[in-house]
């Protein structure tokens, strides 16, 4: 017995180390996460989760691989949600890669079971997470305003002043917050009411008065706008313009009619507007004491028209046309060329601009023509007519043209002046409105230049010529797309275009491309603007909303000023005809006044000018009665002076 005793030990040891199990580490999550964001593990849902990230689990053990699929699930609120796995790191972590993206503003539970087990065989005990994905933005799809227009710039324009907008959204809108959240703006703000269908997503929009007509608006809609579930919404804004009142605003009369009440009310800017003292015309009608020379120019030819058409007799004209040419007589003049501007009382210049107080060739043509036309209107037999028709003969002699090459420089020049001299140094050289100047300056009985002045300065030997088509019309002369309108305009208010030609163009089919080639870039309207169309065309100088500028193709601003398809009667009847329609009936209430037709309108800006400018009233008048009469064209081409200077320069007329 005492030697049983160890072996009897022995026997107990070694059957209780060989009985007693493996103890295995322990499997631990060590994170979750759903892009850079870490899934909270106190049974509350994380907030504010993306959508289109994957989920990645971690634990503290390498995993076995086919616990992976059958211990993981994902699902919102009881849906199961499609996914994929794998593992990375080595088999250390697990990432869920949802099929699609999460939907947004929803919970969604993730479960990782007991099923999990290691590599080594340790098992997971379990754990459940929950998170809820960002909300989401609410957007808007799509905006309409039904029976509305579309420029080739997304302005919308020709909304029905019955008003109605539709908005679709990629979410149902929360419609508590759509009343506060839109809103109307414009020159009336009418109360607003809203539709809904679509599940919420497409709101319609009306207001419960009509708009008014031509007008813009903006239909604004904020941040307070909410989804159903809170999605928020980046505020919007969009511009529209109503339509054009289709009632006409004047009593309808036939079109002569109508062009002779044009010509008549655009009469009474240099009849009744006139400068008390001298009869001349006023810059603009805020000019007070300010006139100017080449709008009192065009006035002088007006005053014919007058007589022609009935709104004076012949003796007031003969009496104003005294009155003017005594005071051009004893006024400031520079080598005998007048200022631009000068005071109607005194007849001393007004300085244009800050070295240009001396003489503007250019203004004076423009009074030389007018002047010569009305001798050749006058008649010699009749005394107080032949005196006035002497002192035109003494003012037209003493143009010093030929001074104003500048010491023989080969060009004329726009300015001098005592002060300045010549540092205005602007050569008068083609194409532009001055082709008169260089007519004028041949046709001087005596200070006449040569021929070659007008082929070096005003033609440039021959680059004045252009050749190019511009919206399938081709312009024999000037600028890319002609310039501003009123090229085709002030030379030829007396000088007769009709058969007038020289060795670099016929002027007819120059000035008719022109006109035709500026309508075509408003009806085109490659910058849309609002209102452009074969009915409201017309870019040359002008106001406008921002001052003052020369509206052309080239330098379009939306702003559309009637004198340029008015004055263009001559070359495009039919065009200027829908024009002045439209100018009058339709736009009458709101550019239709004392003188005729404001200057200018831009219903893009919502700008309409209430200003007359002298050098913009003249045209419509003298070009209006030469596509009727040809009375001034005819009247200018007798003049044996001009006729002289024509052939000199090689004019075919």
């Amino acid at each position: 017995m005492k030697n049983l005793l160890p072996c009897f030990v022995i026997f107990f040891l070694f059957s209780s180390c060989k009985d007693k199990k493996e103890v295995l580490p322990d499997l631990n999550l060590l994170e979750v996460n759903v892009g850079d964001i870490s899934l909270s593990d106190d049974n509350t849902p994380t907030e504010n989760i993306p959508i289109d990230r994957s989920i990645s689990i971690r634990f503290s053990q390498s995993l076995n691989p086919e616990s992976v699929s059958t211990s993981i699930n994902l699902s919102k609120e009881t849906n199961p949600v499609n996914f994929t796995t794998n593992l990375i790191a080595n088999n250390q972590t697990i990432v869920i890669s949802p099929v699609g993206v999460l939907e947004t503003g929803s919970t969604y539970q993730l479960n990782i079971s007991n099923e999990l087990k290691a590599a080594s065989g340790a098992q997971f005990s379990g754990k459940d997470f929950s998170f809820k994905t960002i909300l989401g933005a609410l957007e808007m799809n799509s905006f309409s305003i039904p029976e509305s227009n579309y420029t080739n710039t997304d302005r919308t324009e020709n909304a029905p002043v019955n008003f109605m907008a539709e908005l679709t959204f990629n979410k149902p809108v929360d419609q508590n917050t759509v009343q506060e959240a839109i809103s109307l703006s414009g020159p009336t703000i009418p109360s607003l009411q809203f539709s809904y269908a679509e599940n919420g997503q497409k709101i319609t929009i009306t207001s419960n008065s009509p708009l008014e007509f031509i007008s813009k608006y903006t239909l604004s809609v904020s941040n307070k706008l909410k989804g159903i579930q809170g999605e928020n919404f980046t505020a919007f804004a969009k511009d529209f313009y109503t339509e054009v009142d289709e009632t006409p605003k004047l009593p309808i009369i036939s079109d002569q009619e109508l062009l002779t009440k044009v010509q008549a009310q655009t009469f009474r800017y240099f009849w009744d507007f006139a400068h008390e003292t001298s009869g001349l015309a006023r810059e603009r009608n805020t000019s007070g004491n300010t006139v100017t020379i080449g709008g009192s120019g065009f006035g002088v030819m007006s005053l014919i028209v007058g007589v022609k058409r009935g709104f004076i007799s012949r003796d007031q004209a003969v009496d104003r046309w005294s009155k003017i040419v005594d005071f051009l007589i004893d006024a400031d003049r520079f080598h005998g060329v007048w200022p631009h501007w000068m005071n109607g009382e005194t007849g001393k210049t007004i300085p244009f601009s800050n070295k240009d107080n001396g003489g503007d060739l250019v203004e004076t043509a423009f009074m030389i023509q007018g002047l010569l036309t009305v001798k050749a209107y006058l008649n010699p037999n009749i005394l107080d007519e032949k005196i006035i028709i002497d002192k035109i003969t003494q003012l037209w002699e003493t143009v010093e043209w030929d001074w104003y090459t500048k010491e023989n420089s080969g060009v004329l020049y726009w300015h001098w002046s005592p002060n300045y001299n010549w540092e205005m140094n602007l050569p008068i050289r083609g194409y532009n409105e001055a082709l008169i100047v260089y007519v004028l300056a041949a046709s001087s009985p005596t200070h006449p230049i040569d021929k070659s002045i007008y082929e070096n300065g005003w033609a440039k030997n021959g680059d004045i010529q252009n050749g190019s088509s511009y919206y399938g019309l081709q312009l024999p002369l000037g600028n890319n797309f002609g310039g501003p309108l009123f090229f085709a305009h002030y030379s030829f208010l007396g000088l007769d275009p009709r058969n007038l030609s020289d060795q670099y163009a016929n002027y007819w089919t120059q000035n008719v491309q022109h006109t035709l080639i500026n309508q075509a870039h408003c009806v085109q309207n490659p910058q849309g603007f609002i209102g452009y169309s074969e009915t409201s065309w017309g870019l040359t100088a002008s106001d406008n909303h921002e001052g003052y500028s020369a509206h052309s193709p080239t330098n379009d601003k939306g702003v559309i000023t009637p004198t340029a398809a008015l004055s263009s009667f001559p070359y495009a009847p039919e065009e200027s005809m829908k024009a002045l329609h439209y100018f009058y009936y339709k736009l009458g209430d709101k550019i239709w006044g004392d003188y005729g037709f404001y200057d200018a309108y831009n219903i893009t800006e919502s700008w309409y000018a209430d200003s007359y400018l002298a050098i913009d009233q003249g045209p419509v008048i003298i070009m209006i009665e030469n596509y009727r009469s040809a009375l001034l064209w005819d009247l200018f081409m007798s003049d044996k002076d001009v006729q002289s200077g024509l052939n000199k320069l090689e004019f075919s007329y």
